[in-house]
């Protein structure tokens, strides 16, 4: 389940929620008891490393691979 942020516009506080993606719209009150909320635009950053480039899938083909080009 995604997790979602929200700012307060009444208290100017921020907080997250996690909840469903088909709730990701509905009302989120402020922890204080606020209800005149916002939800806030996240990202999501993906780490790692990587010792050279992605290796080719066998079976040729050129742009895809062989899955859809032959």
């Amino acid at each position: 389940m995604p997790t979602y942020a929200y700012r307060c516009r009444e208290c100017a506080g921020t907080f997250e929620l996690l909840r469903p993606m088909s709730e990701s719209s509905a009302p989120a009150p402020c922890p204080e008891g606020h209800q005149d909320t916002v939800k806030l635009l996240t990202t999501v950053a993906l780490t790692g490393s990587a010792s050279g480039p992605a290796p080719v899938p066998a079976g040729g083909g050129g742009c895809c691979g062989g899955g859809c080009c032959s």
